[in-house]
């Protein structure tokens, strides 16, 4: 089972208070205590190193269709 996370964000007056990075720790608890073996993350190209560095995400390849 896998779980998904897609377009975090915190508002502005909120940010660099460590909001984001607990949200996504509790995300990734409670997905393991669900049972998911995977947690994705999918994000604009700007929050790159929040996630990989912060948050402890890796790059992987991935495949996208838009649907009309």
């Amino acid at each position: 089972m896998h779980a998904f996370i897609e377009d975090t964000l915190a508002a502005r007056s909120a940010r660099r208070q460590g909001i984001g990075k607990k949200l996504l720790s509790v995300a990734t608890e409670q997905s393991r205590e669900a049972g998911c073996e995977w947690l994705h993350v999918d994000f604009d190209d700007h929050p790159e190193s929040f996630y990989f560095d912060s948050c402890g995400f890796r790059p992987t390849n991935a495949g996208l269709i838009q649907l009309p």
